[in-house]
């Protein structure tokens, strides 16, 4: 009877069989797991530039609201939009009112759009634009010099 083969008939296992398999292992699923977890940080950095893009539009539509002519309003407005999105933003930031007018007791509404950064982490430069748009009622005690 050969030593090697159980009375089944096959081969025994050699332990040394195994050797280098975590190895491979590792080679393999580690560039798996990099790339998971920077898809992971891709979308949560799209995630916070729509958290500081929402943001940002309250405040541009509070900042307009409170200024006592439209000119004004729409400059402040951008500049509050701007200050807020500097380190989001990959392009311009761009402002535009979509309420109707500038008069008391209305709304002033904006939407603030800009094409932030995101999927650029893993290497995919795929533009992604992102909008908002904010409400704020104009302040009767608004500014009037």
């Amino acid at each position: 009877m050969n030593p090697s083969r159980p009375s089944g008939g096959r081969p025994l296992r050699n332990e040394g069989d195994d050797r280098g398999l975590s190895t491979i292992e590792v080679v393999i699923l580690a560039p798996v797991m990099i790339l998971f977890i920077l898809v992971l940080v891709a979308f949560g950095q799209l995630v916070d530039g729509r958290g500081a893009l929402d943001g940002a539009a309250r405040d541009a539509a509070r900042a307009g609201s409170i200024q006592k002519d439209h000119g004004t309003a729409m400059a402040e407005a951008k500049k509050a939009a701007e200050a807020n999105l500097a380190d989001v933003c990959s392009g311009p930031v761009s402002v535009v009112q979509k309420s109707a007018g500038f008069e008391p007791d209305t709304l002033f509404t904006v939407e603030v759009s800009c094409e932030v950064r995101g999927l650029d982490a893993i290497g995919l430069n795929i533009p992604t634009t992102l909008s908002a748009t904010f409400s704020s009622p104009l302040d009767p005690y608004r500014r009037t010099a």
